[in-house]
């Protein structure tokens, strides 16, 4: 069976430390959509601990179940700004956040419509700017051949890692967080990102 996976909002450890040792990720885009997963949500760590971040997305009433490349962003509050305040509070202090913020701050200036193309926008460009362009392929879902990494995006279980510790922000008044946004990582370790996240793994569930 091949693994796929579907699309994340700045994805956590878990996931990105996954995809860093694939050869090639195949992101499913035929898959129904799951309220409540990182499909739509990441966490940052901010000054009072664990803080997630969510983008509305709309609900369309004449289809129960929507697929992954149907789902659309609602736009009704602006979301983006307060995202990007929040991303800013939390990290303009970290080391590398300046380097970074001219390549991330025109995610949060455009309008978004397809939750799934804005996910798979941000990801190739946080790759890219950590030296780590992704090899993948968009897919359809194959129930005989593909296996799904449902683990990878689900936000209610707590999966504990071999997250090794590094300096965060806040980290002296909340403690380390572990497994937090990619956001987290690339803004405190910087280019020492990719090798961090490719050591990271699970260790129990």
């Amino acid at each position: 069976m091949i693994p796929v996976v579907c699309l994340a909002y700045f994805p956590n450890v878990f996931y990105c430390s996954w995809i860093l040792n694939q050869t090639k990720i195949l992101f499913v885009e035929d898959t129904h959509f799951q309220k409540q997963t990182f499909r739509n949500r990441t966490e940052i760590h901010g000054a009072n601990g664990r803080l997630k971040l969510t983008i509305p997305v709309e609900h369309n009433k004449t289809q129960w179940h929507q697929k992954e490349h149907e789902v659309c962003v609602s736009n009704d509050m602006n979301w983006q700004k307060h995202h990007w305040k929040s991303i800013c509070n939390a990290y303009r202090s970290s080391p590398y956040f300046e380097y970074y913020e001219p390549d991330l701050a025109p995610f949060f200036e455009k309008k978004v419509n397809r939750l799934m193309t804005f996910n798979l926008d941000v990801l190739l460009k946080i790759m890219d700017l950590i030296d780590a362009p992704l090899n993948y392929k968009l897919v359809k879902w194959n129930a005989k051949a593909h296996l799904r990494m449902d683990t990878l995006v689900n936000a209610k279980k707590d999966y504990l890692f071999q997250n090794v510790p590094y300096t965060q922000v806040f980290e002296s008044k909340n403690g380390f967080l572990r497994n937090l946004s990619i956001l987290d990582v690339v803004f405190n370790l910087g280019p020492d990102s990719v090798a961090y996240l490719k050591t990271q793994k699970v260790i129990s569930s």
